[in-house]
């Protein structure tokens, strides 16, 4: 080979080479539960905010950046998610979150996140009290308990036309506040309230049941997740209850009906993540979910999917208003909170100036014989705008 061949080749590689090397790193991160009795939706969030970021990884390539996504596990545990969002904040190429699944550790998650400014954008947390802080790093493209709240009780009296209803919660921050809520709504149309108690109890519901048996509510509320409520559901019909039990989107998981069985029938849930089916514009990612990833995506993944494409779109507006140069992470949670996401399956998202979306939509599930089915959808509006 001729010398000058050979440099001509070294030149090649060393400018390659420096191409490669002038890519800055630029991450965000996912925090949800990735192990436990909660990992099923929690890795729909994971692997939703992934195929998000596959798509936008060249747009950031053509900025300078190397773009990832680095998946932290909270278990579903709030000291868990506290030391995970300390391990985020010090990882200065972490510049936003998609996160969490449960409002119970996104309340202390987003408070030690919050002196470093690193954005957060939940694809699932419902309390009112994650918003309402006035965190500037805290959004989310879900509505609030004081919304799913009302729809399940209504629900309740307009469809299942329950004139009494037997309350349960699971002692979480995220139960409590949302059965607090359908209390609420009940109480103001004179409903009956049999029975009103909450429980950490995961596997002998047997005390719970015969008051409920005793009191015969034409209803059942819990507020709780799959893992607790699908248990109970079994051991509930097994005791030869078959009145409607109703829940929020904890419930939202294929896994409702491999632990609940046959149970499972005559189960309904608000969920503020829309099944794909009622989302035409889902069948592509659904395909390409199935793809990578070997099974069917489910609401919280296509949620995980459109709150990563927020974080992301925020970003890119972020380097924009900063002269197409790396932002900052304060400049970062400025710009989140109010960039106009576009091109997302659940519809356009703004933020209020608590960091809720301005409008929403609830949705209304039935299990039927182990298939969910989408009974109806209700618009919802930020209390503050």
């Amino acid at each position: 080979m001729k010398k000058t061949s050979i440099l001509a080749l070294t030149l090649i590689g060393s400018l390659a080479l420096g191409s490669a090397s002038a890519q800055t790193s630029l991450k965000i991160a996912s925090l949800s539960p990735l192990s436990g009795g909660q990992s099923d939706l929690g890795s729909q969030i994971k692997n939703g905010a992934q195929l998000a970021v596959n798509e936008y990884v060249p747009q950031f390539k053509k900025l300078g950046y190397d773009l990832s996504l680095t998946g932290y596990d909270d278990q579903a545990d709030p000291a868990t998610g506290t030391a995970a969002a300390r391990k985020i904040a010090a990882d200065t190429s972490i510049l936003a979150v998609v996160g969490t699944l449960n409002s119970g550790v996104a309340i202390p998650s987003s408070a030690a996140l919050a002196p470093s400014h690193v954005a957060m954008v939940s694809p699932a947390n419902t309390a009112n009290q994650v918003t309402d802080r006035g965190l500037k790093n805290m959004n989310r493209i879900v509505a609030r308990d004081d919304a799913q709240g009302p729809a399940g009780a209504n629900f309740m009296l307009t469809k299942l036309k329950a004139k009494s209803v037997y309350l349960l919660n699971d002692k979480t921050a995220y139960g409590e506040g949302l059965t607090a809520e359908v209390k609420k709504a009940l109480l103001a149309k004179n409903t009956k309230i049999s029975g009103d108690e909450g429980t950490e109890e995961k596997s002998d519901f047997s005390a719970i049941i015969q008051k409920i048996k005793l009191t015969k509510p034409d209803a059942i509320y819990f507020g709780g997740i799959y893992n607790q409520v699908g248990v109970f559901v079994k051991q509930l019909r097994e005791a030869g209850v078959t009145v409607p039990l109703v829940g929020g989107d904890g419930l939202d998981s294929e896994q409702m009906v491999t632990i609940g069985g046959k149970g499972s029938d005559n189960v309904y849930y608000t969920t503020v993540a829309a099944p794909a089916d009622a989302l035409p514009a889902a069948k592509k990612v659904a395909d390409a979910y199935s793809k990578a990833y070997g099974k069917d995506i489910q609401g919280f993944g296509i949620f995980g999917y459109d709150a990563a494409k927020v974080v992301l779109q925020g970003i890119l507006l972020a380097s924009k208003d900063n002269g197409n140069k790396l932002p900052s992470r304060e400049q970062v949670e400025t710009a989140m909170r109010k960039v106009r996401a576009t091109g997302l399956l659940s519809g356009t998202v703004q933020f209020n100036s608590m960091g809720d979306r301005k409008a929403a939509k609830m949705y209304i599930m039935n299990i039927s014989a182990g298939k969910f089915n989408l009974d109806s959808t209700i618009n919802v509006k930020s209390p503050v705008n």
